[in-house]
């Protein structure tokens, strides 16, 4: 970490018959950190921290969230401005190398990444060693991890060359990974990527098309899809992030970590917020029934939330969830809601809790999770397949993170350290003294 000031800030911490003086560091943006690395050195006590809310981890320059402000930028760049104006891979680059690319940089890691689509055919066997009704999920964490039984070419993490190589063939075949992981579920055919689509469309295709007819990719949705993927590239520390940091802190090669990241995020606290989103609206059923869960929800004895409004770190509003906004409205003026009842659910219930002053009081805004859910279901996909799209998104992040940690010289192995409330120092008994 280094300081961004010229005068040296400290910070006194008093306690017992002990005084601290610990440094204070200035970020480019947000509030100052106070540097505890040797509190346990010099005073013999350790912070407590559950849920690593108060604590900086690590020093990045990747991504910075002001939730107050509800502010998220990458490199610096707004995120609004970038799903607006930029796209998927071009945020890739971003996130990878730090700056925005310039048209031939841009047209050589497109060509780059789009060539490095298609999975090694050994892999196919793989996917035939599942159960034909598992998670998609469950598929991805199996096939990222075994990537590197398939390209251990590319994980020595103390080679530049092979950690680029490593990086370009995940961000390239993790949207094969996930479809083909859907299309198994599904037990139809695989579908191989083309070289002549981008990004998102060629996801799409491989999740939707089928050999016996031609599969011609909306724009309208390519752009939505296109637009979930760049809104959900990268989010700061978060679970799945910390996740990658810690397991690559061990000097685990890159396909485990990221397998690591995908198993974090599988969690419904964390990836599945979209999921559980369309789930309570197919409780609540038809809108005629808003008012009751509405009402239902500001009881304080009622365990009812509504999903998908309001967000952990964004305390004002979510910024993705405007863009996603965007996309929603033109994803169902496209394919309609007239004969969809989850979606007519959530077209009235988003006007519902905008309008009531106990949501706007406590900020409670529709999220990024609340519009990505509703796009998804209207394109088709089922739930099973909110957090593996999240993870083939959030893949880019992951990257971008491992690479910054595993190329800092001050990196350490992660070791938390822990408030223990077990016995005491005891000797063993003898069984039959008990």
């Amino acid at each position: 970490m280094k300081d961004t000031t010229d005068d040296k800030k400290t910070a006194k911490l008093s306690f017992g018959d002990r005084e601290l003086e610990l440094p204070i560091f200035s970020p480019t943006v947000g509030p100052d950190v106070i540097d505890i690395r040797k509190l346990y050195a010099q005073g013999d006590v350790f912070t407590y921290d559950p849920g690593f809310t108060s604590t900086a981890a690590t020093d990045s320059s990747i991504t910075f969230i002001d939730g107050d402000k509800g502010e998220l930028l990458h490199r610096g760049y707004p995120i609004d401005q970038l799903a607006e104006k930029s796209h998927f891979l071009e945020v890739c680059y971003l996130l990878l190398y730090g700056e925005l690319p310039s048209a031939t940089q841009l047209e050589d890691f497109e060509h780059l990444v789009t060539h490095h689509t298609m999975l090694h055919e050994q892999m196919v066997y793989f996917y035939r060693g599942f159960r034909r009704d598992a998670h998609p999920m469950a598929i991805m964490v199996g096939v990222v991890g075994a990537m590197s039984a398939f390209y251990h070419d590319s994980t020595d993490i103390n080679d530049p060359h092979q950690r680029e190589v490593a990086s370009i063939r995940l961000i390239a075949k993790m949207p094969t990974i996930a479809a083909w992981a859907y299309k198994f579920s599904i037990g139809q055919p695989f579908v191989y990527p083309r070289n002549d689509l981008d990004y998102a469309s060629n996801f799409l295709r491989m999740c939707f098309a089928v050999p016996a007819e031609e599969y011609e990719v909306n724009p309208i949705l390519s752009r939505a899809m296109d637009r979930i993927f760049t809104l959900h590239a990268d989010h700061e520390q978060n679970a799945s992030t910390s996740t990658v940091r810690l397991a690559s802190s061990s000097g685990a090669n890159p396909f485990a970590c990221i397998a690591a990241g995908i198993a974090c995020l599988w969690g419904p606290a964390h990836g599945g917020a979209n999921q559980a989103c369309l789930e309570m609206l197919r409780e609540i059923g038809t809108p005629d029934r808003i008012p009751e869960f509405i009402a239902r929800a500001k009881d304080k004895d009622d365990p009812f939330r509504l999903m998908g409004f309001g967000h952990r770190v964004y305390k004002n509003f979510d910024p993705r969830a405007r863009v996603m906004k965007q996309s929603a409205d033109e994803v169902l003026d496209l394919l309609g809601v007239e004969n969809n009842p989850t979606l007519q659910v959530a077209k009235v219930l988003e006007q519902a809790a905008i309008d009531d002053p106990y949501f706007a009081e406590r900020k409670l805004y529709p999220n990024v999770d609340f519009y990505s859910g509703i796009i998804l279901d209207a394109m088709g996909f089922p739930t099973s397949m909110f957090t593996p799209i999240f993870a083939l998104a959030r893949t880019v992040g992951w990257i971008s993170q491992w690479k910054e940690m595993i190329e800092d010289p001050a990196m350490k192995i992660g070791r938390p350290r822990q408030l223990y409330t077990g016995a005491p120092l005891r000797d063993y008994v003898d069984v039959e003294k008990r």
